[in-house]
């Protein structure tokens, strides 16, 4: 069973940790044959307040990339895989993260491979890092694969920062600009309408319209916030289903601009991946089924799974995947070259960094290309709502001029 213990070390330093035990009796023994003085042993987590703001660090991506660089490093200079944990343990500040090697080196420890201690963690180490930690043992190049995957897992991270930076700048201006409108609908044009009302002026139509939304707004505010949460929560229900996540992703997919920026980002993590998985000796099938699930989209995970189908009725994985129309020609193109050089996982990794550069670059085309989009949009939202506030205003003044 799994046990969570808090205890302190030679040195007095207070550790907690997760360890695998048939009791709490024998967990102790674990702990004090280890040098460590058991505080207290129970199979549920503590509750108390430290323990909850602790837990709220979770083990992040950059913690992933410093374990996996760190680890690699370490290995490389010759220490040993339980030498190198220990270290680690006693480096990282985030509680949680401690949490977790001390977890892995408790099962270590027993006996279990790397790997099946990895396992015990999938909300952090993913089916495919453990897939490539397994081939690494095997292999014997446990250091050389975990420098690899490093290096991917940062690549990711940089790419997932690339496209988020693109889709938030439109985001937040577009969010400022609802919430600028939805408070002058509701603090200041009512005051100006009751102004205007006093003064008796006569209204232009665009004065009109804003001053009625204005009103409409006021008067029916439950019912559209009401409205705004039924459609987002039958909207998450909806996307929970198989066809409603398909028709989603296959929208996002078609949106101008961002769905061609979104499909090179699936098309950088799938060849990064299955080059990464191939090259560590995992079987192509087995490595077409990890990387479609880290696509992230149902269309292209559908696509995946087809071209391991093919492929293990005999088909070549080129052919396989110019069988699927949405696969860009230089993947198939590169692919084959591959497979004919006895090199696939060399050319999937040089036509990622393709696929990674293409991004890039699309990302700056987007931001300079938004930019002015963006200032005219906001500037003929903010000239309509002055020309509409103002014009009452100058026509009164014009009268008694």
């Amino acid at each position: 069973m799994k046990l969570y213990y808090k205890a302190v070390t030679q040195d007095g330093k207070m550790i907690r940790g997760i360890l695998e035990a048939r009791d709490i009796h024998e967990g102790a023994l674990y702990l004090r044959k280890h040098q460590f003085l058991p505080i207290t042993v129970q199979s549920t987590p503590e509750r108390g307040l430290m323990d909850l703001l602790a837990k709220r660090k979770k083990f992040g991506s950059g913690d992933l990339v410093f374990f996996t660089r760190q680890l690699s490093s370490m290995l490389s200079s010759g220490l040993t895989l339980m030498q190198s944990l220990s270290i680690l343990r006693n480096q990282v500040q985030n509680e949680r993260v401690r949490e977790v090697i001390e977890g892995i080196v408790a099962q270590v420890e027993e006996g279990k491979p790397f790997y099946g201690a990895l396992s015990k963690y999938p909300h952090v180490f993913s089916d495919i890092y453990v897939s490539l930690i397994k081939a690494a043992e095997e292999s014997g190049l446990l250091d050389k694969v975990l420098l690899r995957l490093a290096d991917n897992l940062e690549k990711q991270a940089k790419l997932r920062s690339t496209v988020k930076s693109a889709l938030m700048y439109p985001i937040i201006v577009v969010s400022l600009m609802i919430v600028v409108v939805v408070v002058m609908m509701i603090f200041v044009i009512p005051q100006l309408s009751v102004l205007y009302t006093n003064l008796n002026i006569p209204l232009p139509l665009p004065t009109q319209i804003v001053i009625g939304l204005s009103a409409f707004t006021i008067t029916f505010w439950p019912g559209i916030l009401g409205l705004i949460f039924a459609f987002l929560y039958f909207y998450r229900r909806w996307h929970k289903t198989t066809a409603g996540r398909k028709a989603v992703d296959i929208l996002i997919l078609r949106v101008p601009i961002f769905g061609k920026l979104i499909t090179q980002s699936i098309m950088t993590e799938f060849t990064r991946t299955l080059g990464l998985l191939i090259g560590t000796g995992t079987l192509v099938v087995d490595g077409l089924s990890k990387s479609a699930d880290v696509v992230g989209n149902v269309v292209y995970r559908t696509a995946l799974l087809d071209v391991g189908r093919r492929v293990e009725k005999g088909v070549s994985i080129g052919n396989a995947l110019e069988a699927n129309n949405i696969f860009p020609p230089i993947l198939v193109e590169m692919t084959k070259i591959g497979e004919q050089t006895g090199k696939l996982d060399e050319s999937l990794t040089r036509v990622s960094e393709y696929f990674e550069r293409e991004v890039e670059q699309m990302v700056k085309n987007l931001t300079t290309a938004m930019e002015p989009i963006i200032i005219v949009t906001l500037a003929c939202g903010v000239g309509f709502l002055i020309i509409s506030i103002i014009t009452p205003i100058y026509n009164l003044i014009s009268q008694i001029s």
